[in-house]
């Protein structure tokens, strides 16, 4: 977490460009899900101590402490995906026939594919918490609530992406059920930024 947090966003933004796997998709889509994050937390940051939110105070604690675990699991994640890619990444370039391909690619692929997974239900848990807000925060920040949300759900739609590219490496009965859970989580993202919107009109 450490590498891409202290990152300036320009030099961020130039690594991300350049012609190198690392940071690419996986790495963006927690960016983008600790963005959602850090604009909900400026939504709550808005509203704690003031005196037409005072019956809210309590949740509004409990949700800035929530947004900052979750930032902070987004960008763990964000660093993982690109490790758990560069070592699937080896492994592939190795002979079929390799013993270490043979012995580690499993594992590799476990990785390559529940890391992105988990980045999608940490944007699922993230959305929970910016729908509680709504009505519950500074009306006057409903639209950056709203940005949060879309950058949740895109975080969330990212990952799947990265789930996605890397099933076909397994059995079709676990392809299957992968596919199965990642819609599944991405669904109730959607719906979850449905409500959203609707409550932000």
């Amino acid at each position: 977490m450490d590498h891409l947090a202290r990152t300036p966003l320009a030099t961020l933004l130039d690594q991300i460009a350049a012609k190198s796997p690392t940071p690419g998709g996986g790495a963006v889509a927690g960016i983008v899900g600790a963005l959602g994050c850090a604009l909900g937390e400026m939504v709550v940051a808005y509203s704690l101590g003031k005196k037409s939110m005072a019956e809210h105070q309590s949740h509004l604690e409990l949700e800035a402490g929530r947004l900052v675990v979750l930032r902070g699991e987004c960008l763990r994640r964000a660093e993982a995906d690109a490790a758990a890619y560069e070592r699937l990444n080896a492994l592939q370039r190795l002979p079929a026939d390799d013993p270490k391909r043979a012995a580690e690619f499993p594992d590799a692929l476990h990785d390559a594919i529940a890391v992105p997974m988990g980045l999608a239900g940490v944007c699922a848990e993230t959305l929970d918490a910016l729908v509680g807000l709504a009505g519950r925060s500074n009306p006057f920040l409903k639209s950056d609530l709203a940005i949060a949300g879309v950058l949740a759900l895109a975080g969330a739609e990212a990952a799947r992406w990265n789930v996605v590219i890397n099933l076909a490496d397994l059995g079709k009965d676990d392809r299957d059920a992968k596919r199965i859970e990642i819609d599944s989580i991405v669904d109730r993202c959607a719906a979850t930024k449905a409500s959203l919107d609707s409550l932000c009109a």
